[in-house]
C-alpha cells in the first residue's frame, strides 16, 4: 500500500516537474527528481547511488544554468556587461513582479534596457535582448528534455 502511494506521489511530482519547465516559479527538474526519489523509496524500483548522484548533479547544473543561459545569449549576440547585468536584473524583476510573462520578457527587457543605459544603439540593444530571449528559450528546451528523460525512465522502470 505504501509503495502505491509513493508511486502515485512520484508520478505527480514527475508531471508537475514537466509543467514547471514552462510555468514560472515552479522548479521543474528538482520536482521531477523528487519523483524519482519517491519511486526509489519503493520496493519495486531501486536506482544505483551513481544514477541518483548523476541525476542530482544534472538537476543542479540545470538550475544554475537556467539563470545564466539568457546572459550568455545576450553576450553571444554582441551584448556588453551592461546587457548581461540588465538581463540578470530583468530576469529577477520579471519573475518576482511580472510573472508569468516576466519570466520571458524580463531577460529580454533587462538586456535591452541595460544596453541602452550603456549607451549602445537601439539596434545593438535589440540584438542583445533577442539573444537573451533565445538563451531563455534554449534553457527551457533543455529543462523539458531532462524532465522528459526523467518521465521516460520513470515509466520504463515501472513497466
Amino acid at each position: 500500500m505504501v509503495d502505491i502511494i509513493l508511486i502515485i506521489l512520484g508520478s505527480i511530482c514527475i508531471i508537475v516537474g514537466l509543467l514547471g519547465c514552462i510555468l514560472p516559479l515552479i522548479p521543474g527538474p528538482p520536482i521531477s527528481y523528487v519523483g524519482l526519489l519517491l519511486l526509489h523509496s519503493t520496493d519495486k524500483v531501486q536506482f544505483s547511488t551513481y544514477q541518483l548522484l548523476i541525476w542530482l548533479l544534472l538537476v543542479v547544473i540545470i538550475q544554475v544554468l537556467d539563470y545564466f543561459i539568457p546572459i550568455l545569449g545576450s553576450k553571444f549576440s554582441g551584448g556588453t556587461k551592461w546587457g548581461s547585468w540588465g538581463c540578470l536584473i530583468g530576469s529577477i524583476i520579471g519573475v518576482i513582479f511580472f510573472s508569468p510573462w516576466g519570466i520571458i520578457l524580463g531577460p529580454f527587457g533587462g538586456a535591452f534596457i541595460g544596453e541602452l543605459l550603456g549607451e549602445r544603439s537601439k539596434k545593438d540593444a535589440l540584438k542583445s535582448g533577442i539573444g537573451a530571449l533565445l538563451g531563455f528559450l534554449f534553457g527551457t528546451v533543455f529543462k523539458v528534455v531532462v524532465c522528459g528523460y526523467f518521465i521516460w525512465y520513470f515509466i520504463k522502470v515501472l513497466f
